[in-house]
């Protein structure tokens, strides 16, 4: 990081202050958002901070109270080490319902601020007027839920096995509840059962005449949705080996890092209020993964590869932080980017698609198991392959959840593996599992 001065986007704090929200919500009112260091005096001098720990609860207590609308899923508040010294680093993106103000002042001159260069000046009442009359009115937090019956178990396990147990009041602190108290399309997006179909659909060549597999997930809370997607991925993304005289080498079809990312980004940032979920297609060559909505209004294609960041569902990306399906905001395109370049990105008025070629490895795949792979090979007979020589001791519940199958189709599946002379049982019937006949 560059410390020789404070910018458009980086602002220096020696010490927390009193002015803490003020800059905040400067940010939050700046396209891209910003980033604020405390524990950097002006100089650009690390100075570092005590008792962090502390310093971070005050300092999302403070953004979380004295901000509105509600910033919630806008900011991050990290800890970092520089010179060996503790600094908070607080990450700010821009919200899509300015203008931003600080509660005690109002939508006002003396509570409304917006990031001038290095500074936070406050907005005129024109400039506040015009951020208000842009305001995005029809946000999911605001669309009445179409059924108010809602459950949450799904939820709050995912929170108990993270150790955050959700309170009585979780539905107001989640933001699952519209300003009249009735649950909002988020709430919905997070319930138990609602009528969100998350589709997986494979072709057997390059474009899609040759429709080889369909699968439908969804209908249950979007964070179990957005993992048995990312499970199923996890089967379908295989790795091919290469033996050499010398070593193994492996390598997997996509960037595991970068394929999480893009199903994880497309859930987080995909425009809901038209009740459209994203799509995933695998194809003979690629991967590709469709989110509706396009850029975020006010973002150019340069600012978004850049890692500026507007998040289109601050309630949802909140709640993915919570349960660290998400890290710090905007570090998951950089994460893509590593991998791939910025040609895998298109880009349209209403939708954002993600090309991930399939990589060009050798064919010499699990020590030349492929020679067995007949025409006779269903694509689930593939998976369930997989499965068992990646895991030889997977259930039959944990094969039937990833492919999307019946446990009796499993069954049915290994047992012709088993008269092709591919796989054989070890041990008991009961507490036994399979292994791959390696030929």
């Amino acid at each position: 990081m560059n410390r020789t001065s404070e910018n458009n986007r980086i602002e220096f704090k020696a010490q927390l202050t009193p002015h803490l929200e003020r800059e905040v919500v400067a940010f939050l009112n700046y396209v891209g958002g910003g980033v604020i260091y405390i524990g950097i005096n002006n100089k650009g001098e690390v100075v570092g901070v005590e008792n962090s720990d502390q310093l971070q609860l005050q300092i999302k207590d403070r953004i979380k109270n004295n901000i509105a609308p509600s910033c919630m899923g806008l900011f991050d508040v990290v800890e970092e080490t520089q010179e060996d010294k503790p600094i908070i680093k607080v990450i700010v993106a821009s919200g899509q319902e300015r203008p931003y103000y600080l509660k005690k002042y109002g939508m006002s001159s003396k509570g409304a601020f917006m990031r001038n260069g290095s500074a936070s000046e406050p907005m005129t009442t024109k400039m506040i007027q015009e951020l208000f009359a842009k305001r995005t009115r029809k946000s999911i937090a605001a669309i009445k839920a179409p059924k108010q019956e809602l459950k949450f178990e799904q939820l709050q396990i995912y929170y108990d096995v993270l150790d955050k147990t959700l309170n009585k009041n979780f539905k107001t602190n989640l933001e699952l509840l519209n300003e009249d108290k009735v649950f909002n399309y988020v709430g919905y997006l997070l319930a138990d059962n609602n009528t969100v179909s998350i589709k997986v659909a494979k072709y057997s060549g390059v474009d899609r005449v040759d429709l080889v597999q369909s699968n439908e997930y969804g209908f249950c809370s979007l964070i179990k949705a957005t993992k048995q997607v990312l499970d199923r991925f996890e089967v379908e993304n295989r790795t091919f080996t290469k033996i050499t005289s010398k070593q193994r080498l492996e390598k997997r079809q996509w960037d595991t890092v970068a394929l999480r990312e893009a199903v994880i980004n497309a859930f987080v940032h995909n425009d809901y209020s038209r009740e459209i979920a994203p799509k995933f297609e695998i194809f003979k060559d690629r991967l590709e993964i469709t989110s509706y909505g396009g850029i975020p209004e006010g973002l150019g294609e340069k600012e978004f590869f850049e890692g500026y960041s507007i998040p289109r569902n601050k309630e949802i990306m909140r709640i993915y932080r919570d349960l660290d399906l998400v890290e710090q905001l905007g570090s998951g395109l950089p994460r893509i980017l590593k991998s791939y370049d910025k040609s895998c990105f298109y880009f349209t008025e209403n939708h954002i698609r993600m090309t991930l070629p399939l990589e060009q490895v050798d064919k010499n795949f699990t020590e030349n198991f492929t020679e067995n792979f007949t025409e006779n090979f269903t694509e689930n007979l593939k998976l369930i392959f997989e499965l068992i020589y990646k895991n030889p001791k997977i259930t039959l519940d944990e094969i039937a959840e990833k492919v999307g199958v019946s446990r009796r189709a499993v069954m049915n599946n290994i047992n012709k593996l088993k008269e092709m002379e591919l796989v054989q049982r070890v041990g008991p019937a009961k507490g036994g599992h399979w292994r791959i006949i390696k030929k």
